[in-house]
């Protein structure tokens, strides 16, 4: 592919099924050059594809990454409300979430249970695994579209229901997640945003959040099925890994859990269903050193593959949007 900017709104790329649209990027000398000369282009086939990978572009370390990043979106977000810790490059520039890497993170829309969310989601790959380690993606209208009606129609009255039972031992810890500890912050950032909360006699915190669990694409008007309904619900973490949380901190104490939007639990097999539906519509790539990966976080769910060897993806949040933007079917409240 030639290093000049393209001539076309978008780049044409070929279908590859079972795999993410793709991009080479074999001529480029400067990451960053090569960024700023195909920024809008690469936008446009985000917009139209809902994600695209780059190969072949040499990202190498963070500062590199962050300054490639910024020409792709000067708005990068902070962190907030995070499910899991991570580690802070510069501002707006962080690790992927760290999580085991022989348990896979599910699909999920990056923030989907906050009120300002990312609308596009930055990834480099600095460090590829041994294998494994795929961020994979689905297309959530595609989603959406092959969930049962009725099931679609009970999240679409009701929404979906977020708790937290926030710790120093497991998940992100108060801190982490609100970028303080200081319960007067931590209590004016949940009421801004609509979050019950109730503070613990050991000091530890529990949250509860109503979401829309469909919402509309703020820029096509497409219905997304846009949640973390299965990857944050209990019977999805590891049965082993559950029982233990459960037998520690009791089956009101787990670190997440999801709900139907009035407080009913969410039967296994329907959890099931979720991520079955999912994996049917993912497509992956395996990691390479140096890739760049844009994703639509509204259209595209992603999800993190278990993994062997190091892995090293950096990640940023860009184009906040506020759930209001995206129609939802529910409103917002905080019981």
């Amino acid at each position: 592919m030639s290093s000049s900017p393209p001539s076309a709104a978008t780049y044409e790329v070929p279908a590859r099924p079972g795999r993410p649209p793709m991009l080479r990027a074999e001529s480029a000398t400067d990451p960053v050059v090569w960024v700023v000369q195909h920024r809008a282009a690469l936008r446009a086939t985000v917009a139209e594809h809902g994600c695209v990978l780059v190969r072949g572009l040499g990202l190498r370390d963070p500062a590199g990454t962050a300054a490639a990043f910024r020409v792709l979106s000067p708005h990068l977000m902070a962190d907030k409300e995070s499910f899991a810790p991570r580690q802070t490059y510069a501002v707006g520039l962080y690790s992927s979430s760290k999580w085991p890497q022989n348990q896979p993170m599910c699909m999920h829309h990056e923030l989907s249970y906050a009120l300002e969310l990312p609308s596009l989601m930055l990834f480099a790959c600095l460090g590829a695994p041994t294998s494994g380690g795929a961020t994979g993606l689905a297309d959530s209208t595609a989603v959406l579209d092959a969930l049962p009606r009725r099931l679609v129609k009970r999240f679409e009255r009701q929404g979906w229901l977020l708790t937290r039972t926030y710790n120093d031992e497991i998940g992100a810890s108060v801190a982490e997640a609100f970028g303080t500890d200081d319960r007067a912050t931590v209590e004016k950032h949940c009421r801004a945003n609509a979050i019950a909360f109730e503070w613990q006699p050991g000091g530890g915190l529990r949250t509860r959040q109503r979401r829309s669990a469909v919402v509309r694409h703020p820029g096509s008007g497409r219905r997304c099925w846009f949640n973390q309904i299965a990857f944050l619900n209990e019977w999805t973490i590891a049965p082993e890994i559950r029982e233990y949380l459960v037998d520690v901190y009791g089956p009101d104490g787990l670190p997440f859990n999801t709900f139907y939007g009035n407080g009913d639990p969410i039967a296994p097999d329907t959890v099931q269903l979720l991520n079955t539906v999912y994996e049917k519509h993912t497509v992956r790539e395996p990691w390479q050193a140096g890739d760049l990966l844009l994703v639509d976080n509204i259209r595209t769910a992603h999800s993190r593959e278990p993994f062997e060897g190091s892995r090293e993806v950096l990640v940023a949040m860009t184009d906040p949007v506020h759930l209001t933007d995206c129609s939802p079917t529910i409103e917002v409240t905080n019981s």
